[in-house]
């Protein structure tokens, strides 16, 4: 249904100025190179007919620029995870309906097959679906992963196939889980009682007419418990091996993940790399099978943030991992090998930035490649090492792919031929830069309404970023400040301690301490965009999600400066938070009792007096509904006045995660914010958006 006018700014033109119209541009998301180098292929979500949530559709970029980009699959479902086999055969997984068999839309994802000519046509299927491909760069063995009942074999069908043991769940009506271990949840999702496995098959080829081959899934992890839980893995070039992180559990409800190879003839499993003091992710094998990179992450204490760096292992296992760049923090990166095996491509957090860097593997010397402010990501090496694709991104402006010269310094990327067009902005971005109180430099960026000027100044919005190791540095569809600027707003987008992409000195200067140097640098960047008379300093208000949220608690009760705060799944009490957040093992190294004591939003919640805007999720297992139910709690307790005249509202949504995802919980998230601000930053009645009513 059309959305209301904007209470102040009136009616508008443009994508930013219309939720509908937003919601309705094209999201672009990913991308993976043929073998050959002559196809890149990436996903395109867009909203269903129905509008009620996006739907995922594979799209080919031409890699020189010269074709445009033309659309691959058009399933009644959506599709993701491309992964090409050698042959040039394109894999997929989608949930589309098979017309070769019964089964129906909305059906578990199953694999399927996009010959170079040809349709596509299904190759593999689990009662559990399956999910991100792995291939590798010879021949055509592929591993999934598959969630799959405890106790479930290969068979399928009879009593111990895992389609039975599901049915005679759901025929019963359970869905009880009888846990033996931590952790029991993740994110928005309940984990078991089936549990992701590795399988391995090899793609059948195209059968003759009136035949049908199918994947023999063989599996490679029957007994997994919970360690491959959100694994990072990879093929090594001829598919014998699968490298994944492993998560190890010890005493105490702790956990570390090391590196594994799992063999795809037998199953055997061998470690390559453990250390105690690091956990390891992103991982990337060489083109010719020795090394694998990956993201190694300190174990954080109390008083030392993590650091992550760099590092190569040898696939035998023959040497612990190696620090390729010594002191280099790599924050957000995911490293790519070049086709010698002799250099590797990563775009890396940098200064409200993420450039791509060429990392030479025998002296550690990097090159960064990318000159602009742009955030980088899905990096693609060509075979012959001359380009790297990417997904290209920055505040503002949206997902794009692009080609860099590999052996270009600074460069400039060049835009290619995608599947999207680059909406037009309702104002333009600059930076502001400050000094914090201890003399540390500090940076955010500014978006601006086009009609703010000396004349007219536009409020300002502070908006503070999640993590809380983080950085407001690359395009967002769900924190969108070009929805707060079409309406008027100018929106400011801070760095402060605890970000990522400025040091380890800089991140660690809010470790353990949340609410002091944290705080005071956004005080400080905030007073810093205030002396611009095209800003209004006595319009502001500030709202933040997740650890912003949490920010945003704190400065509510510290601070009377801002006519209005919108705090979102965000932790009020941490004493509460820590043990019952969905990874408490993690949180639990930070946040000692002193550190709870000391940066405890909770503790100062009789000092608010700004009207907040409360917005949770029931699904929201990272911060628990209960941070947002007892913060409501709170400001209703405080209330002296006529229960009618509460300042405070509380947005909730029973079904809804941590980010609130569905296209119309997310419409009504915008509508309800902007009618809050509206009432007070302009001083107008606040209007109740329509379905709320």
């Amino acid at each position: 249904m059309p959305r209301a006018t904007d209470p102040v700014t009136g009616p508008a033109a443009g994508p930013f100025a219309d939720l509908d119209a937003f919601l309705a541009l094209p999201r672009l998301s990913g991308l993976t190179l043929s073998p050959d180098g002559s196809r890149l292929v990436t996903t395109v979500a867009t909203l269903d007919r129905e509008r009620t949530r996006w739907r995922g559709a594979l799209w080919e970029v031409d890699p020189t620029g010269g074709r445009p980009a033309h659309r691959l699959t058009r399933g009644s479902a959506a599709e993701g995870s491309p992964a090409f086999v050698a042959d040039g055969t394109l894999l997929f997984t989608s949930a589309r309906r098979d017309p070769d068999t019964e089964s129906k839309d909305d059906a578990p994802a199953a694999l399927w097959a996009l010959p170079v000519s040809g349709e596509a046509r299904a190759v593999g299927s689990r009662p559990g679906g399956v999910a991100t491909p792995l291939t590798a760069r010879r021949g055509d063995r592929v591993v999934v992963t598959s969630s799959t009942l405890p106790g479930s074999d290969d068979a399928t069908e009879g009593p111990t196939s895992d389609a039975a043991r599901r049915t005679a769940r759901k025929d019963a009506g359970v869905n009880a889980i009888l846990h033996a271990g931590y952790p029991v949840r993740y994110w928005d999702s309940d984990l078991g009682p089936d549990e992701p496995r590795y399988l391995v098959a090899d793609v059948p080829s195209e059968p003759a007419a009136g035949e049908r081959f199918s994947c023999r899934w063989r599996d490679l992890t029957p007994t997994p418990g919970r360690r491959y839980d959100e694994a990072s893995a990879a093929l090594t070039p001829d598919g014998r091996e699968l490298l994944t992180t492993e998560t190890v559990f010890s005493g105490h409800g702790a956990q570390h993940v090391r590196v594994v190879a799992i063999a795809t003839d037998d199953g055997s499993v061998r470690v390559v790399a453990e250390d105690p003091e690091r956990e390891f992710g992103a991982l990337s094998v060489s083109p010719d099978g020795r090394w694998v990179a990956a993201v190694a992450e300190s174990v954080s204490t109390p008083t030392l943030p993590p650091r992550l760096r760099l590092v190569v292992v040898p696939v035998d296992g023959s040497a612990p991992a190696r620090d390729v760049v010594a002191d280099w923090d790599v924050w957000g990166a995911a490293p790519q090998w070049g086709p010698g095996s002799d250099e590797l491509f990563l775009a890396v957090d940098d200064h409200g930035a993420a450039p791509v860097f060429r990392v030479a593997l025998s002296d550690g010397s990097r090159t960064r490649l990318s000159g602009d402010a742009g955030a980088y990501g899905s990096l693609q090496v060509s075979p012959d090492g001359a380009h790297v694709f990417a997904v290209r991104s920055a505040v503002d402006a949206p997902p794009a792919v692009v080609r860099l010269d590999a052996r270009v310094a600074g460069q400039e990327p060049v835009v290619l031929r995608g599947p999207t067009t680059v909406p037009d902005l309702p104002g333009s971005l600059t930076e502001v830069t400050a000094t914090a109180l201890d003399g540390s430099p500090l940076r955010a960026w500014l978006a601006l309404p086009a009609g703010a000027s000396d004349a007219a100044p536009a409020p300002l919005l502070l908006w503070i970023h999640g993590g809380p190791l983080g950085s407001w540095n690359a395009w967002s569809w769900r924190w969108n400040p070009w929805l707060a600027v079409a309406r008027g707003y100018a929106v400011l987008l801070p760095d402060p301690g605890l970000s990522t992409g400025y040091g380890a000195e800089f991140l660690a200067r809010g470790w353990g301490a949340w609410g002091d140097r944290p705080y005071t640098d956004l005080m400080a960047v905030t007073d810093a965009a205030l002396e611009r008379p095209d800003l209004d300093a006595a319009r502001t208000a500030a709202m933040g999600g997740s650890f912003g949220g949490y920010m945003a608690n704190w400065i509510a009760g510290h601070t009377d400066r801002f006519r209005a705060i919108v705090t979102h799944a965000s932790l009020f009490a941490l004493d509460q938070f820590g043990p019952t957040t969905d990874a408490a093992w993690y949180w639990s190294r930070e946040m000692t009792q002193q550190m709870q004591a000391a940066n405890d939003p909770a503790a100062h919640a009789a000092k608010i007096v700004t009207p907040m805007l409360v917005i949770h999720g029931d699904k929201d297992y990272r911060v628990p509904i209960g941070e947002g139910l007892r913060l409501w709690w709170t400001l209703n307790q405080q209330w002296s006045g006529d229960p009618a005249e509460l300042p405070h509202r509380f947005l909730y949504f029973p079904d809804e995660n941590h980010w609130v995802l569905t296209p119309g919980h997310t419409a009504l998230w915008y509508e309800t914010v902007f009618a809050f601000l509206a009432t007070h930053v302009h001083g107008v009645p606040f209007r109740t958006p329509e379905l709320l009513r």
